[in-house]
């Protein structure tokens, strides 16, 4: 059985969430204590450790944006231009852009910043994915890796000490940027919030014919040139109350194009809007944790009170964990192609990663699937 959340409707399942003896998670203790924050003398904060890293003589940049064109990026970028820096905002080439992830980022351009975009082999990326998703079920495991390794790459290349991430998962954490001491990035930190998922990109080396060289853009700045540059960051969201539908009015104000539904497998239609793979990421989240997008947004808006707990447990119920037969309206068979993947080994592979324990099964021990492939939990809520 699973065991939920008694105020949002996250399972117990989900790695590093931890139930209380009142039954409520840490992250929904988490944002109890931001509403004690005091925002403006955060604002200050910010204030100051920007003013410290801006370029006294127009020279250089101000600061690193790592940018995807979506909601929270666009919303990055108009923070910091209202604040009056001027960014190299820098973005990590998505796996399988679709038409409406390269019109957003066309938009962020043209919010008026200079921008870079590192577009790594396609052929090694889809290698790469195909390792992912074979290895440790996550197709975006490259893509996770590339959008922490490229800014810094581009921070020490262009010699830009600040760089400005979005939301950081420890709300409480505002970055090494605002230290008073020893605020430089090292490896150990990059690799601790950069995402590796279990695997270190060393371990790519000899798969499928792929070698060091093709590996450049997915490795971390070696310590020394980190240190030269006096490479740091900051997360915004400590700083400035981050809130995903807010950053969403804001990017739509300022160009900012939603898809024309509700994204499957998720219960909005303004977020995770640039790549055809994301719907796999999705899923087998869901497989193996029993949780997907629809419930990380029923949670998150449950704990603003837009949401009751039922509307979430009916919209999760509805929405959740739905088999990826397409994505931002593109067929999984073709989304597979550039993975040389058949969609029938990718439901083997799906079997594969599923948790047993939480999805019902017949008398034989088999997964009960309806006829698009679906899955039923073995319950939603707490008895």
């Amino acid at each position: 059985m699973l065991t939920y959340c008694k105020h949002c409707v996250m399972p117990d399942t989900k790695p590093d969430l931890h139930l209380d003896d009142e039954g409520v998670c840490n992250a929904c203790r988490s944002y109890e204590k931001r509403k004690e924050v005091d925002w403006d003398a955060r604002h200050n904060e910010l204030l100051q450790v920007l003013e410290k890293y801006r370029s006294r003589d127009g020279s250089n940049w101000d600061c690193i944006v790592p940018v995807s064109g979506g909601k929270d990026s666009t919303y990055q970028v108009v923070r910091m231009l209202q604040l009056g820096l001027n960014p190299l905002c820098v973005t990590s080439s998505t796996c399988d852009l679709s038409v409406l992830g390269r019109q957003n980022i066309t938009n962020l351009k043209h919010l008026g910043v200079d921008y870079v975009e590192m577009s790594p082999n396609p052929l090694i990326r889809a290698k790469l994915n195909r390792v992912g998703l074979t290895q440790v079920g996550d197709i975006s495991w490259p893509e996770h890796v590339g959008i922490f390794t490229i800014p810094v790459r581009a921070a020490v290349q262009f010699n830009v000490p600040l760089i400005v991430w979005g939301e950081n998962s420890q709300n409480e954490y505002g970055g090494p940027a605002a230290a008073a001491g020893n605020n430089v990035l090292n490896r150990r930190w990059l690799e601790e919030f950069g995402g590796l998922l279990g695997m270190r990109v060393s371990d790519m080396i000899g798969m499928d014919g792929i070698e060091a060289k093709h590996l450049i853009c997915y490795t971390y700045p070696s310590d020394e040139e980190l240190a030269r540059v006096g490479v740091t960051g900051l997360f915004l969201g400590h700083y400035l109350p981050w809130d995903g539908l807010a950053n969403t009015l804001i990017a739509q104000a300022n160009g900012f194009h939603s898809y024309d539904k509700v994204v499957e497998g998720s219960m909005v239609n303004y977020e995770n809007l640039d790549n055809h793979q994301t719907g796999i990421h999705d899923y087998f989240k869901f497989l193996k944790f029993g949780f997907g997008r629809a419930t990380d947004l029923a949670c998150l808006h449950i704990r603003r009170d837009r949401l009751t707990r039922q509307d979430g447990l009916d919209a999760v119920k509805r929405l959740d964990g739905r088999f990826p037969s397409e994505y931002l309206g593109k067929s999984l068979d073709d989304i597979l192609r550039p993975l040389d993947m058949t969609v029938d080994e990718f439901i083997r592979l799906c079997d594969k990663y599923t948790n047993k324990k939480i999805f019902k099964r017949d008398s034989s021990g088999a997964l009960i699937k309806d006829r698009d492939g679906n899955l039923t939990k073995i319950n939603y809520d707490n008895a």
